[in-house]
């Protein structure tokens, strides 16, 4: 019996129920597409998911991939071959691709829910198909060549990974040290050494092609100075699409890892025996500017990979407690006759699995709401002149620092709690959540962690931004307040929270100009709040989507809604109030603890501490 257990209803919800995407499919640029087609693939992609992709969860972390440093080359087991064959042959992996690699162009909420059952399923098993998304993006950035290497790649299923991260510059890209050296028939020789490439080195395709940040030789330094350059592990005659010579880039050695230890994660050596041959990506030197494509798309992947966990980890903690029989009921605990009740009779647990489904399902409404800004870029792209596509590319550049940073931090400490409703059996390998703990882990950590999220957010997207998308979605935020009907305690509640954030915010705006005035060190003030503000703004979207959730639901019951349906909208109002209760007015807190900061912390002596 697969571990994976999916929330396909409430996928459907978010979809078809609260943002109502079925009024734009058979319209341009979805002219294929209806919403039974959506609904078939949603369930087939289920199907896949808890079926043989999820058979190779537990058995690639029991028994993850080899690494042998004499071929310098990584042996998948075998039920990671059959699950990644298995899904090639589905074709769901180019769902959202473009018409001309195979795909049905699908919108992203499309792609972000067919990513949720994957990734909650498999998490390891799906850092390999990256290969697919990052030659989409190569085609959309490369020259000609690079163009035709793209769907190559697409259509023979190699593997892609983004090379960014060397030894000694960790987070600090733009202290790489790999070097790039242009030759006379235009092509550019790499030298240098990379880590913690994920799918770095395998046996599951015939080729892999690596997306690689390096410095050509005279180039300033920081990030402005570095290129991004297309570097195949075989080298390819692009007539013919035959794989030539190996390049010279190997795997020098593979990570012993917490967790997601079915993911090969490799220290790569470039130019070490003979040269390893790039290519300049689109003919400029624009490396970090094009990287960001890959980042972004990777930030959004990472975050629905943690949101996804925390789903089937809520999923399964609540199955459990619905068959784990152990003490009396609360009101009968001095009788010692009192028959045993299951544990969902006893309140922490229920306060247990409320907090995790709370979160489980706002965080989902936040990558749904992120997904609807994303078709609207998309929709703007195709001429429909109905859309502002300069606000909908800033209020995609909002999320995804939220999409990624609070949905990792919030989804790895709902994980804790899903365990403790299994007490000491959660802590075995009988059950899957202790697995899902570690391979969460790593949500908060790669493609940039919390701290760069939460600074991310304030200077790139809100101070860079001139305020313009936050303050779009405070307006959104405060129409719901305004002008809802019904939950007029909650609407209450949600209006307490924005002001809260809209006042940190403020806060840390003057912080920020101060600073630039001459006083630097109030810089220390934003540093110490800015992951603060981030979970903060997290809580409170959340907060409002499931609101707005609520109020569907509402009318949904009140226009009398099938027995079936009937436990779905109202677990989803009381969540909604449960949650505006118990989370928003936490935030009151937060402020307090923003607007009362000092940089006692950063003047201390480290030996203080």
């Amino acid at each position: 019996m697969s571990h994976y257990v999916h929330n396909l209803r409430d996928i459907e919800f978010n979809l078809f129920e609260m943002h109502q995407l079925q009024e734009r499919l058979g319209l341009p640029p979805y002219e294929q597409l209806d919403s039974a087609t959506l609904r078939d693939i949603l369930r087939e992609v289920a199907n896949l998911a808890t079926g043989v992709w999820g058979d190779a969860f537990a058995s690639a972390d029991r028994n993850p991939p080899v690494y042998d440093p004499a071929t310098r080359t990584v042996q998948t087991n075998p039920d990671q071959k059959r699950a990644f064959q298995a899904m090639v042959d589905s074709g769901f992996i180019v769902a959202d691709l473009p018409e001309q690699f195979g795909g049905l162009n699908a919108p992203a909420q499309l792609r972000w829910s067919m990513a949720e059952l994957l990734l909650g399923s498999n998490p390891a098993d799906h850092l390999y198909l990256a290969g697919y998304p990052w030659a989409a993006i190569l085609w959309r950035i490369g020259n000609d060549d690079q163009k035709r290497f793209a769907e190559l790649a697409i259509e023979r299923c190699w593997g892609g990974t983004m090379v960014l991260t060397e030894p000694d510059a960790g987070s600090d890209v733009g202290a790489g040290r790999t070097k790039a050296e242009q030759q006379a028939d235009g092509t550019w020789h790499l030298s240098g050494v990379k880590r913690f490439i994920s799918a770095g080195e395998h046996d599951l395709t015939e080729n892999i092609f690596h997306l690689v940040l390096a410095r050509p030789v005279g180039a300033g330094p920081g990030t402005k100075g570095l290129s991004l350059f297309l570097v195949p592990k075989f080298l390819v005659d692009l007539k013919t699409g035959e794989l030539g010579a190996r390049n010279g880039i190997y795997a020098t050695a593979m990570e012993h890892k917490m967790g997601l230890r079915g993911s090969a994660t490799c220290e790569m050596t470039l130019g070490a025996e003979h040269p390893c041959i790039g290519y300049l990506v689109g003919d400029k030197h624009d490396g970090i500017a094009q990287m960001f494509n890959i980042i972004e798309y990777a930030r959004m992947l990472v975050g629905t990979k943690a949101i996804a966990t925390l789903s089937t980890g809520y999923l399964n903690a609540l199955a459990y407690a619905k068959e784990r029989v152990q003490g009396a009921d609360m009101l009968q605990m001095g009788d010692r006759t009192a028959p045993r009740v299951t544990i969902t009779r006893h309140p922490d647990v229920r306060r247990l699995l409320m907090l995790q489904k709370s979160y489980a399902e706002g965080l989902r409404a936040l990558v749904h709401y992120t997904a609807t800004w994303q078709d609207e870029v998309t929709r703007a792209e195709a001429g429909d002149s109905t859309v502002d596509l300069s606000l909908a590319e800033r209020m995609n550049d909002l999320l995804l620092p939220v999409v990624k940073g609070v949905g990792s931090e919030r989804s790895y400490e709902m994980l804790a709690h899903a365990l403790q409703v299994y007490g000491g059996s959660g802590y075995l390998q009988d059950y899957p959540v202790e697995q899902y703990i570690r391979d969460a882990k790593i949500d908060t950590l790669y493609e940039g962690t919390t701290a760069i999220q939460g600074q991310d957010l304030f200077f790139r997207k809100m101070v860079r931004d001139g305020f313009a998308a936050v303050q779009h979605l405070g307006g959104e935020i405060e129409h719901t307040v305004k002008q809802g009907e019904g939950f007029a305690e909650e609407r209450k509640l949600l209006g307490k929270a924005l002001a809260d954030v809209q006042a940190m915010i403020t806060t840390l705006g003057f912080w920020a100009q101060g600073a630039g005035a001459g006083q630097a060190e109030l810089l220390y003030k934003v540093g110490l709040n800015s992951t603060r503000l981030l979970l903060a703004l997290g809580d409170l979207i959340i907060g409002w989507l499931l609101l707005q959730q609520a109020a569907v639901a509402q009318a949904a019951l009140d226009a009398g809604s099938k027995d079936k349906d009937l436990a779905f909208y109202t677990g989803k109002i009381a969540t909604a109030r449960w949650f505006a209760r118990n989370r928003l007015p936490l935030l009151s807190a937060e402020r307090y603890v923003c607007e009362h900061t000092d940089d006692d912390i950063m003047t201390m002596p480290i030996e203080a501490f």
